[in-house]
């Protein structure tokens, strides 16, 4: 595939709804003996169906995207299905965290070369980091690949890094960190004013109030939810702009409130570092339950998860797709 033209994303360019799907796995996927394991075909449908429910931008290759257990020839070959599906409709950011500097820039070039539009970014993980030493693996990637947006993947329980106030103030000076997936919104305020050049994407649980903060900056979020059926994440976002433009936030609000109940089982005793240690088994036990989609077994070594965890992850999948489909039938009444 020849490699796309085209200008860095900047943060202007991040609106809406931004969907997190999970990289589609085969039924042998948690055999370590299988090297194959990515669904290409359900990858290619997945995207296809997302754009055509009218989302903004895709993420991938995170923590339930199982960047961590994929190999390159596998990833590579998800990014090629994702960049020539989506065919330069919706940005597209791809995860290329490894364990040094060097392993980065090398995927990072090759994502793009395939055609992504940046990549969503974490630190290595191996050893615990400070400050410096963060800002200046962003600083790196940047002048390596002067090309790639950068989404800073900003998840301190994966990364075992807290991703403080002074780190936001030094890469909002990059120019290629235009966003960043964000959790929590207790110190959303500080951050906007220390870090003007970034687009924060809070949680989708978070946007209504985040939303409410900064009507302004806050104008794109990240969905997980909506890999059980993205008409909640679709409705979210124009109920919030609506919101913004009436001053009646209360559909917005209770949109909001219906997410987090649909949340609710999906962390074990309602515990987020203990979610956490199973993240990944139990979003994709959220999705197969809630039949939007494939997305499969996961792979080794994260296959082994307490089945009353996975339970309620189940329970919130079927929440989830509960929501979507009264959500598309209001979508359909609208029109």
């Amino acid at each position: 595939m020849a490699k796309q033209t085209k200008t860095r994303l900047t943060s202007d360019d991040i609106h809406g709804a931004w969907v997190i799907m999970p990289t589609p796995s085969t039924p042998d996927a948690s055999d370590w003996r299988v090297q194959h394991t990515v669904d290409l075909d359900e990858t290619a449908r997945i995207v296809e169906a997302l754009i055509a429910a009218g989302v903004d931008g895709i993420l991938s290759n995170g923590t339930f995207g199982e960047c961590a257990t994929l190999t390159w020839e596998e990833k590579r070959d998800f990014i090629a299905t994702v960049v020539e599906t989506v065919g330069g409709r919706v940005p597209f950011f791809c995860g290329t965290t490894a364990l040094h500097t060097r392993e980065v820039i090398r995927q990072t070039r090759e994502a793009m070369d395939i055609g992504a539009s940046g990549t969503m970014l974490g630190v290595p993980m191996w050893c615990k980091m400070e400050v410096p030493t963060a800002v200046q693996f962003y600083r790196d990637i940047a002048e390596a690949v002067p090309e790639a947006a950068i989404a800073v993947y900003a998840n301190p329980e994966a990364f075992k890094f807290d991703f403080p106030r002074s780190f936001w103030a030094q890469v909002s000076a990059i120019p290629q960190v235009v966003t960043a997936k964000y959790l929590g919104i207790g110190m959303l305020d500080l951050d906007l004013r220390l870090a003007p050049g970034i687009r924060f994407l809070p949680h989708e649980d978070d946007y209504y109030a985040a939303a409410r903060i900064d009507p302004e900056r806050m104008t794109a979020f990240w969905s997980s939810g909506a890999m059980c059926g993205p008409a909640t994440a679709i409705r979210l976002r124009d109920s919030v702009n609506e919101a913004k433009r009436s001053g009646d936030w209360t559909h917005a609000k209770a949109i909001s409130n219906a997410m987090r109940q649909a949340d609710s089982t999906l962390f074990p005793r309602g515990d987020f570092a203990e979610f956490s240690k199973y993240n990944i088994g139990l979003e994709k036990a959220r999705m197969d339950a809630a039949g939007w989609l494939k997305a499969g077994p996961c792979r080794p070594p994260y296959h082994v998860v307490p089945e009353e965890y996975l339970a309620g992850a189940r329970k919130s999948g079927e929440a989830w797709s509960a929501l979507h489909a009264r959500y598309s039938d209001q979508g359909e009444e609208r029109r």
